[in-house]
């Protein structure tokens, strides 16, 4: 009866089998790991490339199954984490006995040089000496002779992150406009996210896509959400003209803190103590050398050419400084992506950051002087975004608002310039075509399309508006003031 069986075909089931396990192990050291909620799309980047979102998904169903993981959300937003009330499984000694999970998720991200540096901050806190800020770091920093980016890191993002085909012709700003809503949705949902914000995403895309009801309540996290679209809005709406300078900080900032901080720390340099948790960094208190300070990061990064090492020293030297009384890490978050804005590059919305990678990161700017772990997360980050952005301009078809509204919006367009119309003048015009032409559920789009077109708008796209040319530069200049 031996000489029946097949010994190669257990030997092959037997190998599916192990390799499953070790499959689930895996995810398991992971989630483990990680400590925290983790979307399909971040454990697959840290899983690699032998782990296919198919199989991925189907081991995590059967771990659930076990009452090893446990999920939230549905769709977009669900979520996993390990079933800390499960200890004793049948999985549970293999991760104890296994090898230091250090070296084996985080490397997907993180070079051995910001191993090292994040083993160092993520010593407990007394273990860390107190530190205060160093101008001498920012001054050792040489435009266009010092990088925090590789060179390769460098034309890999160039490479990825191109989204104009007429270089240095396109008006700035204009890839942002064509993918404005997926915008607003990602950068505020995942800022807002790093600073503990609650909201899912799909909750976020709600919010800023219908907007407030009547009879919908405010809350911090809802307020700090709708600045972020504020906020980026204004990124995008003045991108021709921005330009990275002391009001343009200011501003982001009175956008981002509007509703959240006293009127008086709003845009403007505090003049109060502040600490940061979790941290032995002491940022400096003096106003003076506050605004000082803030005006020579300014002219560094003016300085700075390569748009991404410009994002990146922006994002890194803003929250350091700690100009304001809070609101610093988003005002920065925000100020990176100016350069990425004005010349046409898929911007950066911080998605699949893991917050206490982040957090460590910042940590070690603030206590280590070391940027290495933020260089990796940028970088892991703005990959995975450009992959993400690229599905989206293609799944773009034809606006079916701009089309069936067309005549309308033509006709809006022309009376705003010929008439010179501006803030409450143009908006109450924009709101008596709405309420007499468009349907209530398609105002916003109707109105978010007038507005692209508007910024959008040259000597060489007026034809068909029945304006002159004459009107419309007079038009532009008072639009400039």
């Amino acid at each position: 009866m031996a000489d029946n069986i097949d010994f190669g075909l257990i030997l092959y089931y037997f190998g599916r089998i192990m390799k499953k396990i070790a499959r689930k192990l895996n995810i398991l050291k992971l989630l483990q790991f990680r400590g925290d909620w983790l979307g399909i799309s971040t454990m697959l980047s840290l899983l690699g490339d032998p782990f296919k979102e198919r199989t991925v998904r189907r081991l995590l169903s059967e771990l659930k199954a076990d009452g090893l993981i446990l999920r939230s959300g549905r769709g977009p937003s669900t979520r996993y984490r390990v079933n800390s009330a499960n200890q004793n499984n049948q999985y549970d000694n293999h991760i104890k006995e296994s090898d230091d999970l250090s070296g084996y998720v985080v490397n997907a991200i993180f070079s051995s040089k910001a191993l090292h540096v994040i083993e160092a901050i993520r010593k407990p806190i007394f273990h860390r000496i107190p530190v205060s800020y160093k101008k001498q770091w920012v001054d050792s920093y040489i435009p266009n002779e010092t990088f925090y980016f590789s060179e390769q890191q460098r034309a890999q993002m160039a490479e990825s992150g191109n989204r104009s085909q007429l270089q240095g012709i396109e008006p700035a700003g204009t890839y942002s406009r064509k993918i404005l809503n997926r915008l607003l949705i990602d950068l505020s949902y995942n800022s807002s996210r790093l600073e503990g914000n609650t909201y899912s995403k799909l909750d976020t895309e709600k919010l800023l896509i219908q907007g407030l009801k009547h009879s919908d309540k405010l809350d911090e996290e809802r307020v700090m959400i709708l600045n972020h679209k504020d906020a980026i809005e204004y990124l995008v709406r003045n991108a021709g003209r921005l330009t990275v300078s002391y009001k343009t900080i200011c501003t982001l900032h009175y956008l981002l803190a509007d509703g959240l901080l006293p009127i008086e720390y709003m845009g403007k340099v505090r003049n109060e103590r502040v600490r940061i948790g979790q941290s032995t960094y002491q940022p400096l208190e003096d106003k003076l050398r506050l605004e000082s300070y803030l005006k020579n990061i300014i002219v560094k990064a003016l300085q700075i050419q390569n748009p991404y090492e410009q994002s990146l020293f922006l994002l890194v030297q803003l929250a350091y400084l700690q100009p304001f009384m809070d609101v610093n890490k988003r005002t920065a978050r925000l100020s990176a992506n100016i350069a990425l804005i004005k010349s046409n590059k898929v911007p950066l919305s911080f998605n699949e950051l893991d917050k206490d990678d982040y957090i460590s990161a910042m940590l070690a700017v603030y206590e280590l002087n070391q940027v290495s772990p933020m260089v990796d997360l940028y970088y892991h980050s703005y990959l995975r975004t450009c992959q993400a952005y690229d599905a989206t301009v293609e799944s773009v078809g034809f606006d079916p608002i701009r089309v069936k509204y067309r005549r309308q919006r033509r006709d809006l367009i022309a009376k705003i310039i010929r008439e010179l119309l501006f803030d409450n003048d143009k908006e109450n015009c924009i709101k008596n075509v709405c309420t007499n032409y468009i349907t209530n559920d398609e105002q916003q789009l109707f109105i978010e399309s007038l507005e692209d077109e508007l910024c959008m708008l040259t000597i060489n796209t007026i034809a068909g508006l029945g304006i002159s040319q004459t009107e419309f530069e007079r038009w532009q200049r008072h639009d400039s003031f």
